[in-house]
């Protein structure tokens, strides 16, 4: 166990810093001296030179990498030329805006999804199955930024009953800052609930069909009873596969719904930064979109042991 362990560090090690080096290659070769963007084009050659000075851009391209690399391995990831603080100071501050919206979204997106997928796959062919498939088909199809301005429309233009965009910040309590994340999470929860209900009523179909579950019934426990019992928890790996996934995306891909509602997240720091060219904040954001990423699947591919002992046992013997 401890060797699959050590393994499986190994390798989110090995991908982090293939990913880091990747990151920086492409900023690198993208088109356009970031110093020339931020001064324009009136700026004179010694204020330029300087500025490339100030930035690091008149290194090569290795020391430059190095550095940037022990910099975020320390958490010095820089100065932003744009904003004139940290980045790290950036990210954790966007993160808190971020970070709570991407998790009211997953638990929106699972307790849609959860119920309507078990449902589906308990009544295969019947009501509740068509149902399912008919919301999941409809919040695959629609776009994410389209749900964002119907709710907009709706719930905060016609009835007034939530803000249309912005944050108040933690500060100001926290039942302004959920009323603020409300309609971006629900915009963000309902294309995910479509594709986690899929996943979960083909997992729970396959699970039916296994000879325990009959076993369970022959028994005399009720179907409620082996459904939730037997069937869910068994169902569970391609859901959290699913669910990885998901937050995820939720964290990386929330530019859209940040700038429709005028959030201060990462995902509209991300979108700030390619505008202004702002090179050292456009390297760490996306390279922590990518660890998280990462850590994540590294994260879920861990819970896959721990829920199901027979991949203890196949793993650790190969």
């Amino acid at each position: 166990m401890i060797a699959l362990l050590t393994q499986r560090f190994l390798g989110l090690v090995v991908t982090l810093l293939a990913v880091s080096l990747l990151i920086f290659a492409v900023m690198a070769i993208l088109p356009g001296d970031p110093a020339s963007i931020m001064l324009g084009t009136s700026a004179s050659p010694e204020t330029l030179a300087a500025l490339r000075h100030e930035m690091g851009l008149d290194r090569p391209l290795l020391l430059r990498y190095l550095a940037w690399l022990a910099g975020a391995l320390s958490g010095d990831l820089g100065q932003s030329s744009t904003y004139g603080v940290p980045v790290a100071g950036l990210i954790i501050e966007r993160l808190a805006v971020t970070l709570p919206l991407a998790l009211l979204a997953i638990v929106l997106s699972v307790l849609i999804a959860l119920p309507l997928g078990v449902a589906a796959a308990a009544r295969r062919n019947g009501l509740a199955d068509i149902v399912a498939s008919f919301i999941s088909q409809i919040s695959i199809a629609v776009p994410g930024f389209w749900v964002a301005l119907l709710l907009i429309l709706l719930f905060s233009t016609t009835l007034g009953w939530m803000p249309a965009g912005g944050f108040p910040g933690w500060n100001e309590g926290i039942v302004p800052a959920m009323k603020a994340l409300a309609l971006p999470a629900v915009a963000l929860a309902l294309p995910q609930a479509g594709v986690l209900t899929r996943v979960t009523r083909t997992a729970v179909l396959e699970v039916l069909h296994e000879d325990f579950i009959r076993t369970a019934r022959a028994k005399g426990l009720s179907r409620r009873n082996v459904l939730w019992s037997h069937v869910v928890p068994n169902a569970l790996v391609p859901i959290l596969t699913i669910l990885g996934l998901q937050f995820t995306f939720l964290i990386a891909g929330a530019v859209l719904i940040e700038n429709v509602f005028n959030l201060p997240g990462l995902g509209r720091l991300a979108y700030q930064a390619l505008s202004q060219r702002d090179v050292v904040v456009m390297q760490d954001v996306v390279l922590f979109f990518a660890g998280l990423v990462i850590v994540m699947n590294f994260l879920v591919d861990l819970s896959y042991l721990a829920i199901d002992p027979r991949l203890r046992e196949k793993r650790g013997a190969t």
